[in-house]
């Protein structure tokens, strides 16, 4: 009896190491193919794009001569006279680049806003009929597949140059951006509070505003921000087509070689951006609940 309970045991082991055995080869062939596609795709991609370690290496030493050029010779004994200079446009550049930041907040205010009613309508799980869901997410689709700077084009061409253009390109993009964001977020919602206020009788628009809306809102608020964001750096692009804002001063620079103009430029770009990023952050975690910051 013994012996057959032996032999039983052992046989199971075998079975269970057969098995693991075909697992782990299975596990093996899966990586090897995902690798093997991955490698395919990456030489292809590097193919077509011209992408090479030869060609990048020759190209840095020439980034390096465009930086020293953009970069303004400032002297000790000089040092506040020159940054005078380099800094000569210091008071219309601020007005540009608060342009730019008020470009970013009215863009990502109305698209937030397209955002919040197409994403309730493009989620699944709380739409109020299918062809409504399959209309908005198309909406949606087109939205933030068209890159902005087209929009801008077109937007430039039908009400002329100036930040219009340019809150209404980036307004677009955003609210495709943010509407799948929000769409996502609400279908992992649980569906409890939403199935109770359904049961007393609340309509659509009550059933999103007292019981899915609050579930989300967190999301919602920490998404925008992060948009606003993007926004910012953005805007800044939106001058290479007319769109206003600093980054029309940048390109004029770029193209007229006013080297120490496009380095003061920048550096104000990059600072205003980090400075909104800093306070997105704090406010983020404000509506999170963190009370501590880094």
């Amino acid at each position: 009896m013994s012996t057959q309970h032996d032999n039983t045991g052992s046989t199971a082991w075998q079975s269970f190491r057969r098995l693991q055995h075909q697992a782990r080869i299975e596990k093996y062939r899966v990586w090897l193919l995902g690798g093997s596609v991955f490698l395919a795709l990456f030489i292809t991609s590097a193919y077509l794009s011209h992408f090479s370690p030869g060609r990048i290496a020759e190209g840095l030493p020439k980034v390096h001569e465009y930086l020293v050029k953009i970069l303004p010779e400032l002297g000790v004994a000089t040092f506040r006279e020159d940054m005078a200079y380099w800094f000569y446009g210091f008071p219309g550049w601020m007005v540009l680049l608060g342009e730019t930041l008020l470009m970013a907040y009215v863009a990502t205010l109305l698209g937030t806003l397209g955002a919040i009613v197409l994403g309730f309508v493009a989620a699944r799980n709380v739409s109020p009929g299918a062809w409504l869901t399959v209309l908005s997410r198309r909406v949606l689709e087109v939205a933030r597949t068209v890159p902005d700077l087209v929009y801008a084009l077109i937007f430039v061409f039908a009400f002329g140059l100036g930040p219009l253009a340019g809150i209404l390109a980036i307004a677009i993009h955003s609210m495709g951006a943010s509407g799948k964001l929000f769409s996502e977020a609400i279908e992992n919602i649980d569906m409890k509070p939403l199935d109770g206020l359904r049961s007393v009788g609340a309509d659509w628009v009550q059933c999103m505003r007292f019981a899915v809306f609050p579930l989300v809102a967190p999301s919602l608020i920490s998404y925008s921000l992060w948009r606003f964001e993007i926004n910012v750096r953005t805007a800044t692009v939106m001058g290479i087509v007319g769109a206003g804002g600093i980054g029309q001063e940048l390109i004029t620079a770029i193209r007229m070689l006013y080297y120490e103009d496009v380095s003061a430029l920048i550096l104000l770009i990059v600072v205003a951006v980090s400075l909104t990023d800093m306070l997105c952050e704090r406010i983020r975690h404000g509506f999170i609940g963190k009370e501590n910051f880094s």
